[in-house]
C-alpha cells in the first residue's frame, strides 16, 4: 500500500486491488495520472472532489485514510 498526503487529506492506494479500469484517471486527471510520478497528486483538486472520486473506485483500491 502507498500513501499520498497533503495537510488535508491522505489517499491510500493498494496496487494489488487495482483493476486499472481508469475511472479515476479519466474523471479526475489532475489528481490521478498514470503518466506522471508519483501518479497521485493530492494537490490537484480540492479534498471534496478527491473524496467523491475515490468513492467511485470499483475495487476499493484507492481510499481515504481517516
Amino acid at each position: 500500500m502507498k500513501e499520498y498526503s497533503n495537510s488535508k487529506i491522505t489517499i491510500v492506494w493498494n496496487p494489488k486491488e487495482c483493476c486499472h479500469c481508469g475511472h479515476c484517471t479519466r474523471e479526475l486527471p489532475k489528481v490521478f495520472d498514470y503518466h506522471t510520478h508519483p501518479w497521485i497528486n493530492v494537490d490537484g483538486a480540492k479534498s471534496p472532489e478527491i473524496v467523491r472520486q475515490v468513492s467511485k473506485c470499483l475495487t476499493g483500491a484507492i481510499s481515504i485514510k481517516n
